[in-house]
């Protein structure tokens, strides 16, 4: 995210809005992104427990699901996406994703037909992983694209407050996965197929084809971040990214905290089987409600960052969280199941709080570092494979423990931003003060810069 020199800001998010007027349209439309990313994720859960049973492989072959989703859609996929963003600008970037989105959704209809009469379930397996990658492809596009062009988007002052806010309609849709599938996935006659699964995908494609004919024909106000710096010294500007500390060791935490989320919910359905002998009907259940409060928590953080600063409830959230994984990790029947669907809760704000202020004053570095944030999903595709390891070994319980580390890096990761930043513990006090704020303040000589806009969305900046 763009920033320069810090001053105060007047006024706050309630007078001054999360956006100007003409970026309504570009703020729903890319809000609209969130949801569907946020629905996509919140079928990959379930949908691994379901092909364990339906295709009978093991816990740790299904997390292969997560490998091509994390790793190849997110880790291969992201540097491509950043390129491309640099180079032709968000919207070509956002049509980009949406096409593979619907590409990789619309494949697993023939894989769900095959499935049905095939006799090698592992080759069927490995049709739903090749389409989970080439769906992550798309969703590692929307990501880069969305989250970068939500933050830098004017005014610069609330970014970690319109992030938050859009971030939490991901979270909207991604209890609605699990819904979906507890309905339809595990109920009766349905819980030994994978017929349905065809046209729930269908249906994804067939929203991801809606939402891009909306982004072909609306004008994207381009943020052109460069403009922004062109009255700062050059060897600040274009310092190299590698040397920008913020951006690295955040992109550590993003890759350590999605390594987190996605084990737990990866590992949830096992975990309230084995913890307090749960079917996998109900344990669905209780994963959307999990997913409930997880959406509930970052509507309330969005209003809490309003007035905590974001390093410091982002330090308070990963403690919770921290000791909520030594629960699970330790506790039998429902007091564990209680606390994996706790520890939700205190994820909330943590991947779009990373996200902010890992991109924070970076400049020309701005979309590139947005591209390594995003690469961190990548933990998702490394911690489950780890942990069914773990838990083929030693049982579900004790492999919560591989998740305690990275909650403790990234509550430490937050002082470190914390202190770097001025060492304020609200928006408020860092405006009187006149200090960094959190969300990064882009200030001119008439403390008003805003960002420029090109109105041809389509077309990159021309000047990196």
């Amino acid at each position: 995210m763009p920033g320069g020199a810090a001053a105060p800001i007047s006024g706050n998010v309630f007078k001054e809005g999360l956006f100007p007027r003409h970026y309504f349209v570009a703020f729903v439309l890319v809000t609209s992104l969130f949801f569907l990313w946020g629905f996509a994720y919140g079928l990959l859960d379930v949908l691994n427990s379901h092909f364990r049973s339906t295709l009978h492989i093991t816990p740790l072959q299904s997390t292969g699901l997560q490998v091509a989703y994390f790793g190849w859609g997110y880790f291969a996929f992201s540097p491509v996406a950043g390129e491309v963003m640099r180079r032709k600008g968000y919207k070509f970037t956002i049509l980009m994703g949406l096409f593979f989105y619907s590409l990789g959704a619309i494949f697993f209809w023939p894989c769900a037909k095959f499935s049905e009469t095939a006799s090698n379930k592992q080759a069927v397996f490995g049709g739903f992983v090749v389409c989970t990658g080439v769906t992550a492809m798309g969703l590692a596009s929307l990501e880069v694209a969305a989250n970068s062009y939500i933050a830098v988007m004017p005014p610069v002052s609330v970014s970690s407050l319109r992030l938050q806010f859009s971030q939490s309609f991901n979270g909207v849709a991604s209890f609605a996965g699990p819904l979906i599938a507890s309905k339809y996935f595990f109920s009766g006659k349905n819980a030994g197929s994978n017929t349905n699964v065809q046209w729930v995908y269908l249906a994804v494609a067939g929203m991801g084809a809606l939402i891009a004919v909306c982004f072909a024909f609306v004008k994207l106000p381009e943020v052109n971040e460069a403009d922004l710096f062109s009255d700062q010294d050059d060897a600040t500007v274009h310092k190299p990214l590698w040397k920008e500390h913020r951006a690295t060791t955040g992109a550590i935490a993003q890759f350590l905290y999605v390594g987190a989320q996605v084990t737990i919910g990866a590992f949830f359905l096992f975990y309230v089987e084995d913890s307090a002998g749960l079917a996998q009907a109900r344990g669905a259940q209780l994963l959307s409600y999990a997913l409930i409060m997880f959406t509930v928590a970052r509507f309330i953080s969005t209003a809490l960052l309003s007035v905590i600063s974001a390093p410091v409830l982002l330090c308070i959230y990963a403690v919770l969280a921290t000791l909520c994984t030594i629960l699970i990790a330790t506790l039998h029947g429902n007091g564990g199941v209680a606390m994996i669907m706790l520890v939700m809760f205190f994820e909330s704000i943590m991947y779009p709080v990373i996200f902010t202020l890992a991109t924070q004053n970076l400049g020309f570095n701005t979309r590139r570092a947005a591209a390594m944030v995003v690469m961190g999903v990548s933990g998702g595709a490394v911690f489950p494979p780890i942990q069914g390891a773990i838990m083929d070994r030693h049982g579900v319980r004790v492999s919560f423990w591989l998740v305690v580390p990275c909650f403790v890096y990234i509550a430490l990761w937050a002082v470190y931003i914390w202190n770097k930043d001025g060492r304020y513990f609200s928006p408020l006090q860092a405006r009187k003060d006149g200090g960094a704020w959190d969300e990064g303040s882009v200030v001119n000589d008439d403390e008003k810069a805003q960002p420029v806009v090109v109105e041809d969305a389509g077309k990159g900046s021309g000047k990196w």
